[in-house]
């Protein structure tokens, strides 16, 4: 079920998520999230999948035909687009409070809507995800900064990974 952190999220958005997790679930894969990025007259709707055991190209090919075909027949967006599936990646994009919650004690870089504190950009390590909202340490301080006004959010580093 999508559960964006973003409040403008579209509802149009929502709806992509709820009519292709479904067909993603069944080939054995995660719908991690979806993004929309206007380009001009065409836009670009990328879709992030995952599994655990790691996503290869014949897991995005799969994917991309089987969607594409959903895509052509429920036609959920207006005018022309271009279809991308991705793995997250290692700095992957967080898109929903459970997200969160798996990179607890992970680096993070996140960007508000609009100015906390005199400031949009924070960085550093979720410490835990409560209340609608996450709390980073940064700086030697805790910051809480509420999921809604997030509008973009992404992995910086692994806890455990190598440096």
């Amino acid at each position: 079920r999508f559960t964006g952190c973003q409040v403008d999220v579209k509802t149009s958005d929502r709806k992509i998520f709820a009519l292709l997790e479904p067909t993603v679930a069944a080939l054995g894969l995660e719908l991690w999230g979806i993004e929309r990025i206007s380009q001009g007259r065409r836009s670009l709707l990328r879709i992030y999948i995952d599994r655990d055991a790691g996503i290869g190209i014949e897991d995005c090919e799969r994917v991309s035909r089987q969607v594409s075909g959903i895509l052509d027949v429920e036609d959920p967006i207006a005018g022309e687009y271009t279809l991308e599936v991705s793995s997250p990646g290692m700095n992957r994009r967080l898109f929903s409070p459970a997200q969160f919650e798996k990179y607890v004690g992970n680096e993070v870089s996140i960007r508000m809507q609009s100015l906390m504190d005199g400031r949009r950009n924070f960085k550093g390590q979720i410490k835990k995800v409560a209340n609608g909202n996450v709390v980073i340490e940064q700086e030697d301080e805790e910051v809480s900064l509420p999921l809604n006004e997030i509008e973009k959010a992404h992995i910086v580093s692994v806890a455990g990974g190598s440096d």
